[in-house]
C-alpha cells in the first residue's frame, strides 16, 4: 500500500481544523483583554529605567 500525502478525507479534517484554530484565535485577539496585554507587555519591554 502505497500511501503518499492526505486523502480526501485528510484534507477536509485538516481544513476543518484549520479554519477552527483560526476562529479560536480571531475571538481571542478580538478581546479588549488580549489588547491591553499585549500593550502592557510593550510598555514594559520599552520602558527605561533610570
Amino acid at each position: 500500500m502505497n500511501d503518499k500525502g492526505m486523502t480526501t478525507a485528510e484534507y477536509a479534517i485538516g481544513t476543518l481544523a484549520a479554519a477552527g484554530l483560526a476562529t479560536v484565535l480571531l475571538v481571542m485577539l478580538g478581546g479588549d483583554w488580549v489588547s491591553e496585554l499585549l500593550r502592557g507587555l510593550l510598555q514594559r519591554a520599552l520602558a527605561v529605567d533610570t
